[in-house]
């Protein structure tokens, strides 16, 4: 009797591709984990237990594939594991990259819960697509069919991408507009090198090009072109703007020169990793080095922020959150992989004001956990009398982010929005209350995790080819 490939778990142990010492890596801005070679990738596939309820496809926004591209790989047929892989996830190379799996799919798999530690899904994903990058199986998304129907994206990140990738394929033509000067929203702005190469995302970029989709870039929607002349050019028309809007701070000396918005921050050191003049970065305002950096947030930008003062060579570097480590919002693994690298965690703090201008200090609250709020988290509460400052010459700000008001920045008020700003859409078809357009990503969901805004994004391109199948049908009687 055959051997079977899979159900290994038992006697192969869970491993990560090789992480490079925290002493090398915090040098570079490249990602810290080495590529796992065939036979590794193969081994930890093979570990999978095929369960006949898969929690991990179950817990992936994607409903990815998940038990039968691992048996793929497993089974050395990494062509097919790939096409798997790519028919429900139109960027897996990224989500195998930065996705918090230990919260979604590995968090959910039916192995870990048994205590035989969970299948290294994310980085067989990765390692499935860098394979189908190098071996050139990944092609132009070219249709086999044109149609004469257009659509209109606003916002080149990855909700709006791939609705752009789906409305192609199907033969629609798309333009995408977006206000940088480069494709991939935050993919490409916002996550450092060190967890995405931005390589990876321009491959994406290029391979849309070349696929027939049209960008129109450093157009900012509502100055360089009014959001009505868009509506009225395309057929329909994908809001994906993500959500820009930086929450902000009060308190005594919140205005002193050396607080800065995470954004910024790390725009500007990804700006400078393409080799892009940055003048605040070569002036010291967004550039930590040789500075005491405290970091006022506790989800995955303060993580991306920490971890990018280190690599600027901070003299320290210090992380405020006002709960505690089990209370982090931020995955657990890019709290450890800054911890490895020098960060300091000062865990149920929170900044009351800033002394000094430009800054020298942070005035901060310690905290308890008292009742939980409305929505089921302990409270924090203030210690009074515990007060103390934190020396910092850089303080940025990761309180996360928050809608701009399209309605009026577009002159457009009959665009409606909920109490939280984000745009108003039927949660099925992510359509709008203006006829003709969706919404995807966090702009209607708030801010949320890359993996989210790709789903919509396919979601809401199948419902726009059904509505445009629809109409020409009806046009055809």
């Amino acid at each position: 009797m055959a051997e079977n490939p899979m159900l290994k778990f038992v006697t192969v142990s869970r491993d990560m591709p090789e992480k490079r010492d925290a002493g090398v890596r915090n040098e570079d801005f490249n990602e810290i984990y080495a590529e796992f070679a065939r036979e590794k990738a193969e081994e930890q596939a093979s570990r999978c237990s095929q369960c006949g309820v898969p929690y991990c496809q179950d817990h992936c926004p994607l409903q990815n594939n998940i038990p039968d591209w691992l048996r793929l790989t497993a089974t050395g047929r990494l062509r097919e594991a790939y096409e798997m892989s790519q028919a429900t996830n139109t960027f897996p190379e990224i989500c195998g990259r930065i996705c918090p799996q230990d919260r979604l799919c590995e968090g959910s798999c039916v192995i870990e819960q048994s205590g035989h530690d969970t299948v290294t899904i994310g980085a067989v994903e990765k390692y499935i697509t860098d394979t189908a990058w190098k071996e050139g199986w990944v092609t132009p998304n070219k249709p086999r069919r044109e149609r004469e129907e257009s659509v209109a994206v606003i916002g080149a990140g990855p909700g709006g991408l791939a609705a752009a990738d789906m409305l192609r394929k199907a033969g629609v033509q798309v333009t995408v507009y977006d206000r940088y000067d480069r494709g991939g929203g935050l993919l490409t702005y916002g996550i450092p090198g060190f967890k995405l190469e931005k390589d990876v995302v321009m491959r994406r970029i290029d391979q849309l090009k070349e696929g027939g989709v049209q960008f129109v870039m450093d157009c900012n929607v509502g100055e360089d072109i009014g959001f009505e002349e868009i509506r009225n050019k395309y057929n329909a028309v994908v809001l994906a703007t993500g959500v820009y809007k930086s929450r902000d701070l009060g308190g005594p000396g919140a205005g002193a020169k050396g607080l800065v918005k995470a954004l910024d921050y790390l725009s500007a050191s990804n700006r400078q990793s393409f080799g892009d003049t940055v003048a605040a970065y070569d002036s010291g305002e967004l550039n930590a080095e040789g500075k005491r950096v405290v970091v006022i947030g506790g989800g995955d930008t303060a993580m991306d922020c920490v971890r990018t003062a280190i690599r600027q060579g901070a003299t320290s570097v210090k992380c405020l959150y006002r709960r505690d480590r089990a209370n982090m919002p931020g995955s657990v693994r890019e709290t450890q992989n800054a911890e490895e690298e020098g960060v300091e965690f000062v865990w149920l703090a929170a900044p009351k004001g800033f002394t000094g201008d430009p800054v020298a200090g942070v005035m901060v609250q310690k905290m308890r956990l008292g009742a939980p709020d409305a929505s089921g988290r302990q409270s924090p509460e203030v210690i009074e009398g515990a007060d103390y400052v934190e020396g910092a010459d850089l303080v940025i700000k990761a309180l996360g982010f928050e809608p701009e008001d399209l309605p009026t920045l577009w002159n457009t008020p009959e665009l409606e929005v909920t109490r939280w700003g984000t745009v108003l859409t039927d949660g099925a078809t992510h359509q709008t209350r203006l006829p003709g357009v969706w919404a995807v990503g966090d702009i209607a969901r708030g801010a949320s995790l890359v993996v989210w805004a790709i789903k919509d994004g396919r979601d809401a391109a199948q419902n726009i080819l059904e509505n445009l199948n629809a109409a020409a049908n009806i046009a055809a009687e």
